[in-house]
């Protein structure tokens, strides 16, 4: 039986899965939360410490995830003031949005692409000789955004601000949800969500979720999703946020 709603899937942690569930609920969706990712402290925050008393050193900070502004800007602002000469950066439009109940505010944030190389693209980060620069992040990662800058002259500096896993999943109800026909998609918003719920289907459920719609934020995880042997060709929304992601599930 076609259920009255079409049903998708939302990878998202789950502290950041509600605006999105919130949009897709209000275009006609049933939004289901699956969260593939789950954000957590990192092992020491010994480097959070040495970063808070060297603040005032760096020219820029750039923050990569909304995850990176909570879990760093907190802890920093729990011990001291934001020095008004280091200049903020981020990759993302909701990133930059994350800032504001800090009393902070993005100085440089891409305008529609949200991404290392969106921000990179922009004209006040083409020569950056002679700049200290701090990227807050979680553990791992592309090394781009830190080569690129260090290539344009930047001293640049790895603050782990969090800690990325995969979470246990409920294998039957994993399951359950990847029968045919009981989705019409899935959302994901990066290569590493997608490769962990990849990990949490295990070998019973991999059949499966390779049949399954994706709707994906960036051409690097919809060249994943064909290395990983999905059926369908991922639907690509224009960027990660939640109105974008909705407008692609427009096409279903």
């Amino acid at each position: 039986m076609t259920p009255d709603k079409p049903r998708l899937l939302v990878t998202r942690p789950a502290a950041q899965a509600t605006p999105l569930c919130s949009l897709l609920e209000a275009a006609g969706y049933e939004a289901i939360r699956l969260p593939a990712i789950e954000i957590l402290d990192p092992p020491n925050l010994y480097q959070l410490e040495a970063l808070s008393d060297e603040l005032d050193n760096y020219d820029l900070a750039v923050f990569v995830s909304v995850n990176a502004v909570q879990k760093a800007v907190e802890f920093i602002l729990d011990r001291r003031d934001w020095p008004e000469h280091t200049a903020i950066a981020t990759v993302g439009a909701h990133s930059a949005e994350a800032l504001l109940p800090y009393g902070l505010s993005s100085d440089f944030v891409p305008a529609h692409q949200f991404n290392s190389e969106a921000l990179l693209a922009l004209d006040e980060l083409q020569d950056m000789s002679g700049q200290r620069v701090v990227i807050f992040r979680g553990n791992g990662g592309r090394e781009y955004l830190h080569d690129s800058l260090l290539a344009r002259g930047a001293e640049v500096d790895y603050v782990e601000a969090y800690r990325r896993a995969c979470p246990e999943p409920d294998k039957a109800a994993l399951l359950s949800l990847l029968k045919q026909g009981y989705l019409a998609a899935i959302t994901i918003t990066s290569n590493e969500i997608l490769q962990n719920l990849y990990a949490m289907a295990g070998a019973a459920g991999q059949p499966l979720l390779r049949e399954q719609q994706l709707i994906v934020v960036s051409d690097r995880q919809a060249a994943l999703a064909i290395q990983l042997g999905f059926s369908k060709p991922p639907w690509l929304a224009s960027n990660a946020s939640a109105e974008a992601i909705v407008a692609a599930a427009g096409a279903l």
